[in-house]
């Protein structure tokens, strides 16, 4: 027995010499860990808005169904492929949207010519649909009041007018793209027609309204009725959210 206890006291002797060489090595290995961790850099890029209201709570005007495609995959994938394409390029990557879209409709761009037309589209759709949920609202329809119906008026003579035009330059809008209200480089309202998803903002102009009449946006519901669509967007549209952009856009600085 006492020879059993001597061995067993001299295997515990060593497990203690062996865990008191190791201690330091152990204790110097967890902070360089932590450290790497720590000096990883943080993921640079565009992130989608949260949409600020439920899928169905444009209904009947625009479908849940729609809507959730529409948002968490389409603008999604807009995000993903901008974001790919601004890698490696730190000084665009720390550009808001709108600022990279002013940047690219500068005749000496900094943007380089090999990413130039991938960041028009997919900045670009980030930029619209960004704009795009938040002029839409579940208590939206009528007029507006205010200086933007007022400017409106002395445009178009009417809202009615103003209305006309507009929802025909969506449905005159070829193949994909967006119609838009916008404040021009001369501070006047506009109505312009958008290809695919060009903003208004390549052109120095400050978008307030926009439809988008890509058929992702409305084909489960409608189908091929691009003007039924329109029609029932109406009635969804946000004029407080397009009477701020308004005044944000004829702020004098």
């Amino acid at each position: 027995m006492t020879h059993l206890n001597r061995r067993q006291a001299l295997h515990a002797a060593a497990g203690s010499a062996l865990t008191l060489a190791l201690a330091p090595l152990v204790g110097e290995a967890r902070p360089a860990l932590q450290d790497k961790e720590k000096d990883k850099p943080k993921e640079k890029g565009y992130t989608l808005p949260k949409l600020p209201y439920a899928f169905d709570a444009l209904e009947p005007s625009i479908d849940a169904k729609t809507m959730q495609i529409h948002h968490d995959r389409h603008h999604q994938t807009y995000i993903d492929n901008a974001n790919a394409l601004l890698k490696g390029h730190p000084k665009l990557q720390a550009m808001s949207v709108n600022e990279l879209l002013a940047e690219l409709g500068k005749k000496e761009s900094a943007v380089p010519a090999n990413i130039r037309q991938g960041l028009i589209n997919n900045a670009g759709g980030h930029s619209n649909h960004a704009i795009f949920w938040t002029i839409m609202g579940p208590k939206g329809g009528g007029q507006p009041r205010g200086p933007l119906g007022d400017a409106i008026t002395k445009k178009w003579g009417t809202f009615d007018k103003f209305q006309a035009d507009f929802s025909t330059a969506g449905l005159t809008v070829f193949g994909s793209g967006w119609a838009w209200l916008v404040v021009d480089g001369k501070g006047e309202l506009a109505i312009q027609r958008k290809a695919n998803q060009d903003s208004p903002i390549l052109m120095g102009d400050k978008p307030l309204l926009g439809i988008d009449v890509w058929e992702h946006a409305y084909y489960l519901k409608y189908q091929n009725v691009r003007k039924a669509y329109i029609s029932a967007w109406w009635k969804v549209v946000n004029w407080d959210a397009v009477a701020e952009r308004f005044a944000a856009a004829t702020a004098k600085k």
